[in-house]
């Protein structure tokens, strides 16, 4: 019978045969500890000379890592492994012997291991990693999907820009100019005039020379945007979300979390709602702070988030930012012209912002004004003028970045982890 590590449960005390890789090996006089890993997980395959013979056992010791091979043994429970099970091997079937593999079990430099990224992808920590991630993922699709949102998927070549051109990556669209997209936003605004409630999934680009262990070149956003939805609205959308993602994360990746020894006792009582404060009153308590190196009108860098964060033990909302420091498509407050009915969700423990989203404008006149301000060439912008022209309503949205959150998630302290194959400033390889 031939299975998969993740589902060897199924199978205690019977002989299956799951094709794998050798991660690592000890051995004991006559006895052999195969570490063996299939994408799935993890076990420990356990040789006995005196059960498998010479020959075979010769086969188990001479094993380097990462060689891969086709496993033969019965599945039995360990409650010394985290796992809970091992395979008591009978039979290892060589299918490629791997020579010099460069990741050994020792420290290595960071440089090196993102030289040999597609190689680090195969670690423990690593995988523990990518599989929070992919939770991350299957939990918010779920939550879109129960909750009535359509799934849209906007272009990645697109002709302008929500928040300008100026960290955009230019590109020829034959005899046009044309950029790598840094949202999906307006089109999804125009996705839920037609669709109600609409998300959408993909990579945004941002030509922003920054080499913080928060940014990115080339990173993931899950984006909602909802029509007939004020700013209130999103808000509690964003809380739900956001809640649901961290109980299914601790509900189905323990394991994982546990590997990455994440305390999880930090993400257990994250549950909406969430508290918020106002950038008036954000800007009052980072004085009250001793930070006098900001004031009204700047927007927050790392260490005030940090700051107005660490004061609260879930994410937390920061609304009412300055018109003047915001997109040109929010919404302005009702009672006050000079802030825009916004908000940044701060997540916890120093990993800074992980949502912005606000309430959009849905007056053509209003909205045709802000783009006249901010500069940007009506013939560019005239579809997404329209959308506000025929049959405007209210409607918000929000973005969350994918990689930002993961690495909260985690407890892993640089983004270039949260994803496969990062695009950083300095880097295009692998």
């Amino acid at each position: 019978m031939k299975t998969t590590i993740a589902e060897v449960h199924q199978y205690v005390g019977q002989e299956v045969t799951i094709g794998a890789w050798l991660a690592n090996k000890r051995s004991s006089g006559k006895i052999a500890f195969l570490q063996l890993r299939d994408g799935t997980g993890f076990i420990q395959g356990v040789v006995v000379k005196n059960d498998v013979g010479d020959e075979q056992f010769q086969v188990a010791k001479s094993l380097t890592q990462e060689s891969s091979m086709y496993v033969t043994g019965v599945i039995q429970e360990d409650s010394r492994s985290p796992f809970g099970y091992e395979m008591l091997v009978s039979k290892v079937e060589l299918i490629n012997q791997a020579i010099d593999y460069p990741i050994t079990p020792k420290n290595h430099g960071t440089e090196f291991l993102m030289d040999h990224r597609h190689l680090w992808l195969r670690s423990r920590r690593q995988h523990a990693i990518m599989k929070v991630r992919n939770e991350i993922i299957r939990a918010s699709y779920e939550f879109f999907n129960n909750n009535n949102f359509v799934k849209v998927d906007p272009p990645i070549l697109t002709g302008s820009s929500p928040e300008g051109t100026t960290e955009l990556f230019h590109t020829k669209y034959f005899d046009e100019d044309a950029y790598l997209s840094q949202s999906g936003q307006l089109y999804m605004e125009a996705a839920a005039m037609a669709l109600g409630k609409v998300f959408s999934f993909g990579p945004t680009f941002r030509a922003e020379k920054s080499k913080t262990r928060r940014h990115l070149i080339e990173f993931w956003m899950i984006e909602p945007e909802m029509a007939f939805y004020q700013f209130e609205d999103s808000l509690k959308v964003q809380e739900e979300y956001v809640s649901y993602i961290i109980q299914s994360v601790l509900k189905n990746c323990s394991l994982e979390l546990e590997r990455l020894e994440r305390d999880t006792s930090k993400l257990e009582n994250i549950k909406a709602p969430f508290p918020r404060i106002m950038y008036d009153d954000a800007i009052k308590f980072l004085h009250e702070q001793g930070f006098n190196d900001i004031e009204w009108g700047d927007d927050f860098g790392a260490p005030h988030e940090t700051a107005i964060a660490d004061h609260f033990d879930k994410p937390v909302f920061i609304t009412h930012y300055p018109t003047k420091i915001k997109p040109f498509y929010m919404q302005p407050a009702p009672d006050r012209d000079d802030v825009v009915l916004c908000a940044d969700m701060i997540a916890p423990e120093g990993y800074g912002e992980i949502i912005g989203g606000s309430e959009r404008i849905h007056d053509p006149e209003l909205l045709k004004q802000r783009m006249d301000e901010h500069n940007l060439p009506l013939e560019a912008y005239e579809w997404y003028l329209d959308i506000s022209k025929y049959g405007a309503v209210p409607h918000s949205g929000f973005g969350l970045g994918l990689e930002r959150t993961v690495a909260w998630i985690t407890g892993v302290e640089h983004v270039r982890e949260t994803i496969p194959f990062p695009r950083l400033l300095n880097r295009l390889y692998p």
